[in-house]
């Protein structure tokens, strides 16, 4: 038993917390599918109610801010990529797929990928690896069985990994991870000094409308940023990567991009992004496959 004090831990203590989970080699393909110079990866998730209910609350009116991002946010995203032809991933906690059952296949049908994203956004780190591996398996099926889809992907909600986690995502067979934030690019994700075969595609806070644009009571958080500021942060994420010839991955939220003066963020970038005419827009399944194969 160690001392708990961090300044006392021993070298095998804290070396081996850095090693649970580490980055493997980058891989930075040459050029990405159909030619491309560069990558963009857009992903949605789909907290919805969830987002009040995975910490345990329930109030009434922040399950409807979530029913807005189903109700309206997520056809409006849909229309929007749709006028670009650009395909993308969609997280969806399984109780809110079950909330709505129609939701994950009209997503699906629209030719996007479907990505696992909790049970109902419970934080990983809370959890026994017994139920951290049933909620993960049990997401998995539901998704599948609502969307027609068999999910490839994995993001753990709030971002919240526990020890267990990456090694119970490949041990279920998933093909890729966007929970982590080691690089900018994709890698080959390291357990306890094996390699897993999942590859990361790296989210980060910077490239996360809510950090930006999300209100909230409790805690009290208010929008740093407006609409046009956030537009500006994406689009030099996206040139600096175009630029790289790397990969540029964002993350929104339907409750959040979805309202009519910020719907237009994501019509800017693709609409800059389709302009510069070589750039694979494609989701993260597409993207990590690809990274793995030719990175």
């Amino acid at each position: 038993m160690h001392d708990t004090a961090p300044q006392n831990w021993p070298e095998n203590v804290w070396r081996g917390y850095v090693n649970r989970v580490r980055a493997g080699d980058r891989l930075t393909p040459g050029t990405w599918p159909n030619g491309g110079k560069a990558a963009l990866a857009l992903s949605f998730d789909c907290d919805h109610e969830t987002f009040e209910m995975g910490g345990g609350k329930h109030a009434v009116g922040r399950l409807g801010w979530g029913e807005f991002g189903r109700r309206v946010g997520v056809p409006r995203i849909l229309d929007t990529l749709h006028k670009y032809d650009a395909q993308a991933s969609f997280f969806i906690p399984a109780v809110s797929a079950l909330i709505d059952p129609d939701e994950p296949r009209r997503i699906a049908d629209a030719g996007h990928e479907i990505g696992v994203h909790g049970w109902i956004h419970e934080p990983n780190a809370t959890l026994s690896e017994t139920e951290e591996r049933d909620l993960l398996n049990r997401s998995r099926d539901t998704l599948q069985r609502l969307s027609g889809q068999r999910p490839v992907g994995h993001r753990a909600a709030h971002w919240d990994l526990s020890d267990n986690t990456i090694r119970l995502v490949a041990e279920a067979g998933f093909e890729y991870d966007s929970s982590m934030m080691a690089d900018d690019s994709c890698y080959e994700l390291i357990c306890d000094g094996t390699p897993t075969g999942l590859v990361e595609v790296p989210v980060d806070w910077v490239r996360d409308d809510a950090v930006y644009l999300l209100f909230n009571r409790t805690p009290p958080t208010r929008p740093t940023l407006t609409a046009d500021d956030v537009l500006q942060i994406f689009l030099r994420e996206f040139d600096a990567a175009y630029d790289e010839g790397g990969v540029c991955q964002l993350v929104m939220h339907p409750f959040v991009i979805g309202y009519r003066s910020r719907i237009w963020i994501l019509d800017e970038l693709l609409r800059h992004a389709r302009a510069r005419g070589d750039v694979f827009i494609g989701s993260h399944a597409a993207i990590a496959a690809h990274a793995k194969e030719n990175g």
